[in-house]
């Protein structure tokens, strides 16, 4: 497709307005000079209104999320990237290979071009980074105060092998629970960027696509039960979600689980449980016990799962309950988050 617009897009001065999302030649100069510069593929490049695209045997996975997280850049990633990120992952959960992204954005009318650019060069270094092209998507422009600068949804598609099937609702009592890295990161991060907190040590996003971490997880042990990503809510509301699928309880050690000693710190500062703040590039597993320690190395042996530990195990709970033994050599209940500790994280 040759470029159809002689004038380039202001990026120094100008801002998104009305027209761009009009369906005449201004967007369409958006889209050519910004969406399919960064995102560039064979098959966005077909310039119709849906992707076609050949898929293997195997069942195929489909996913959506929106992110309107605030403030839009944050240390360690950006809404851009993390859009990216948190769809890829959220197929990868399932052992699928993420094939595929689409990606819709609500512009709001005074977005600076030059903020916009950054952003979907992020996204686009994210997408060739994971190997999973955005191939179609859609854009729309509202008026000033409509929205807050940038609302972007994404889908993915992928498909899982056949002898493959993890599912929420597969965790078995006696299994173990592992996860690959610290938690906290992510919305730490978010947090000190909102409030201008500085702290000796800058804390960075957690935010990675995990499908290469999962694809050796899944290889190592193809019967692992459970995988999901620990993100709104945290580990405390990931876990509570896969003790109710499955009919099970869970109980964590808290000596095992790994935190940044400076989250922790940050975490006590602002007055929040690390157990509920959200994480981008996490995630728990749960496999029979047979299979803990394979799994646990090959996890480790991933640049994403270098601090993986074991850190519990499902037990028979007719209340499905969440519990930890404490530092202290006691036992405290692990509930759900009552309201919302960090809103706008993702």
């Amino acid at each position: 497709m040759s470029r159809r617009y002689h004038s380039p897009l202001d990026l120094k001065h100008g801002c998104v307005d009305m027209t761009h999302g009009s369906g005449g030649r201004a967007m369409a100069q958006l889209i050519e000079d910004m969406f399919v510069k960064y995102f560039d593929n064979d098959l966005l490049r077909q310039g119709n209104d849906q992707a076609q695209f050949p898929v293997d045997k195997g069942r195929m996975v489909m996913t959506t999320d929106a992110y309107v997280i605030s403030p839009l850049f944050f240390p360690g990633g950006d809404i851009g990237s993390l859009s990216v990120h948190g769809t890829i992952n959220d197929v990868a959960m399932s052992g699928a290979v993420p094939l595929y992204l689409s990606a819709a954005f609500v512009l709001e009318e005074g977005l600076p071009l030059k903020l916009l650019d950054e952003i979907v060069a992020s996204m686009g270094a994210a997408s060739k980074q994971a190997g999973v092209p955005v191939v179609t998507g859609d854009t729309k422009v509202v008026p000033r105060g409509a929205a807050d600068g940038i609302f972007i949804t994404t889908a993915g598609v992928g498909m899982v092998p056949e002898d493959v099937d993890i599912s929420g609702d597969h965790a078995r009592p006696g299994d173990v629970v592992l996860l690959n890295g610290t938690i906290g990161d992510h919305g730490v991060a978010v947090m000190s960027k909102r409030e201008n907190l500085e702290f000796e040590t800058t804390i960075k996003s957690d935010s990675a696509a995990m499908h290469g971490l999962v694809a050796d997880m899944v290889k190592a042990v193809p019967g692992i039960h459970c995988m999901r990503d620990p993100t709104r809510g945290g580990l405390a509301a990931t876990l509570n979600e896969l003790a109710g699928q499955s009919g099970v309880g869970i109980k964590l050690r808290e000596a095992d689980i790994p935190f940044r000693p400076e989250v922790r710190a940050a975490c006590e500062l602002l007055g929040l449980d690390p157990l509920y703040v959200a994480n981008e590039g996490k995630l728990v597993a749960i496999c029979p016990k047979k299979d803990a320690e394979r799994l646990l190395k090959a996890m480790r042996a991933h640049p994403l799962g270098r601090d993986a530990a074991i850190i519990g195990e499902v037990i028979e709970d007719e209340h499905n309950f969440v519990q930890m033994q404490t530092g202290l050599g006691g036992n405290r209940i692990v509930d759900w988050l009552a309201g919302e500790q960090l809103p706008r994280i993702c």
